[in-house]
């Protein structure tokens, strides 16, 4: 998920509210603020309380892993009519000249348009043309592209992509003569990929609900948003095509989730903040977390479903499940909305299997960018044991929280285990590496009850803001290996993931695991790169002191290791640089 590290010195964005126009509306939530109409509000981040400036908001970075701010004036207008907004006229052009005196950040990779001038050429009979190219937004990435350019310069997706209708298995070149056909061709293909062992051991459900599709973004920025419906979309047509679901997992019906439920999690005060937006066209909690009038239903729904799953897996009528669900979770802190997340859809869970006299649960975290709110929620709580696998940077990645030395408080150290990556391009090999030398020991030695999955494939290959390398058989893998616990009572919760792809391949190679595949893996082959064992060998020396079953493992690598040729950490840089230097090969 995606925005700006919280540290005191930022400044988050406010604008003033009036509840008598449909205008786009910034809200805090957590906060005791009274508002009413032409009353212009105060807020606090967190440390210092902040008053709406007069005519300023600072937009962050979207991916941002600097931290800097971009000044704007703010956008005060009937949101039905911004649809279609273009830039604000007082924000300059960024040129290749600019771009060269300043460090490039996600802001400039993701969220602007391509200035295709070349500053370098003069010509004093040259006359700039007065239409503006047309262009057109990649389905699979969203990223712009010319209108003459029939595939994606950054995915490669073809332009008019069936990827919405047929998966991922829609080719990317051209579009599908028969669709009927297709499928059926895919469907004889899955039959004998995987064998299930029997319809009473494989109990699979599926929570989905279409109303979670209606939370969208209202107003168009530079391009659309990332956590976007199509993201549910892309997966549902793959599942279908494959005859996956509808066919072969049991459907679990949407349930919006009571208020009673949510303030075990969130207090009254981040709960009604959420409602607030059921009322207005178009809001925003910060400058990348938007909500419209149908988003606190979907939050709703998205708790319910994940409450409801829960509950069936631990009274035995689903062996294991799957939610499918938007808007995400895992950011969403006891009374915080970022990072896309309004409720924490993995903490609700949690707290049903309780209810269903769960003693112990375990959260693996896999999504690329940290749970901060489920790590807050929990971080003093025993009984659940936090693991999480992510980008860090040492704080430079979003949210800039999930080091190492996070481990708990109030009695509960040890309960939270960050893993934190110390670049992109992290891969299979150090991911199962991680697996097996941190996250199943300490997981084993839990014993948990129930295993939650915050499953975000945002560090698949592929994605546009983890900039990471995991495979669809990396998630199966590691999603096969948690299979081994809590007698194989497990729930995966859709977390992030931007790339339709990459998240729609990676979503239905873990179903398939759930449904009873086994996927190939020779624990004997994983090898990691230099970085990534870095990382685990401080994870291990920091963990070990309350969980001592990793002693044998720290000794051991530090024993084998030291003459082992690693690979080299290049992969992480050549993986990063290459994201970077597609994105910009036209400027």
């Amino acid at each position: 998920m995606i925005t700006s590290p919280l540290r005191d010195d930022m400044k988050t964005e406010v604008c003033s509210l009036n509840s008598e126009m449909s205008q786009t509306t910034h809200l805090k939530s957590g906060e005791d603020v009274h508002i009413s109409p032409k009353q212009n509000a105060s807020y606090s981040n967190g440390s210092h309380p902040i008053s709406a400036p007069n005519r300023i908001e600072a937009v962050l970075c979207y991916e941002n892993n600097c931290g800097t701010q971009k000044y704007l004036e703010p956008v005060i207008s009937d949101a039905a009519n911004d649809v279609n907004m273009e830039a604000e006229p007082n924000t300059l052009p960024v040129t290749k000249k600019m771009r060269q005196q300043k460090e490039i950040t996600f802001q400039d990779i993701y969220r602007e348009e391509y200035d295709d001038d070349d500053d370098d050429f003069e010509d004093s009979d040259w006359e700039p043309s007065q239409e503006e190219p047309k262009k057109w937004f990649c389905t699979n990435c969203t990223m712009v592209n010319l209108d003459d350019v029939l595939h994606c310069d950054i995915c490669g997706e073809y332009k008019d992509s069936e990827i919405l209708s047929l998966g991922f298995f829609a080719s990317d070149v051209a579009r599908e003569a028969d669709h009927a056909e297709f499928k059926s061709e895919v469907r004889d293909g899955y039959k004998g990929s995987y064998t299930c062992k029997s319809e009473v051991d494989n109990r699979t459900a599926v929570g989905y609900d279409e109303r979670m599709l209606l939370h969208s973004e209202v107003e168009m920025k530079s391009q659309p948003h990332p956590e976007r419906p199509d993201r549910l979309r892309a997966i549902m047509a793959s599942l279908s095509v494959a005859g996956i679901f509808p066919g072969r997992c049991t459907p679990i019906s949407g349930r919006e989730i009571t208020k009673e439920e949510l303030e075990m999690v969130h207090p009254m005060e981040h709960i009604e903040a959420v409602e607030l937006t059921s009322s207005m066209v178009s809001s925003y909690f910060t400058s990348d977390t938007y909500a419209n009038e149908h988003s606190a239903c979907a939050a709703r729904l998205a708790a319910g479903l994940c409450a409801d799953l829960t509950t069936a897996i631990m009274e035995g009528h689903a062996k294991n499940g799957f939610a499918l669900v938007r808007p995400p979770g895992h950011h969403a802190g006891v009374k915080q909305v970022m990072g896309f997340c309004l409720h924490n859809n993995a903490a609700v869970a949690a707290l049903a299997a309780q209810r269903a006299n769960a003693k112990k649960v375990l959260i693996v975290d896999w999504d690329v960018h940290h749970g901060n709110g489920t790590q807050e929620i929990f971080e003093a709580n025993k009984s659940v044991l936090y693991i999480s696998l992510h980008r860090h940077e040492g704080g430079r990645f979003y949210p800039g929280t999930g080091s190492a030395d996070e481990v708990g408080r109030l009695g509960a150290e040890g309960y939270c285990v960050n893993i934190p990556w110390k670049c992109g391009g992290v891969g299979d090999s150090d991911y199962l590496f991680a697996f097996q030398q941190i996250v199943l020991p300490i997981a084993s030695e839990f014993a948990p009850d129930l295993t939650i999955i915050s499953a975000g494939f945002d560090a698949a290959r592929g994605d546009p803001l983890g900039c990471c390398d995991v495979t669809p058989a990396g998630f199966a893998r590691m999603t096969h290996l948690l299979t081994a616990l809590s007698n194989g009572r497990l729930l995966v919760i859709l977390e992030g993931g931007y790339n339709l792809r990459s998240i729609s391949s990676s979503a239905t190679a873990v179903i398939k695991v759930l449904l009873g595949e086994t996927p190939k893996f020779e624990p004997g082959s994983v090898v990691p790169t230099k970085a990534g064992l870095q990382t685990v060998m401080e994870v291990l020396q920091i963990q070990m002191k309350f969980w001592p079953n990793l002693e044998s493992n720290l000794a051991r690598l530090q024993s084998e290791w030291p003459s082992f040729s690693f690979q080299n950490r290049s992969k992480c840089v050549l993986i990063i640089v290459y994201c970077v230097q597609t994105i910009f090969c036209n400027i």
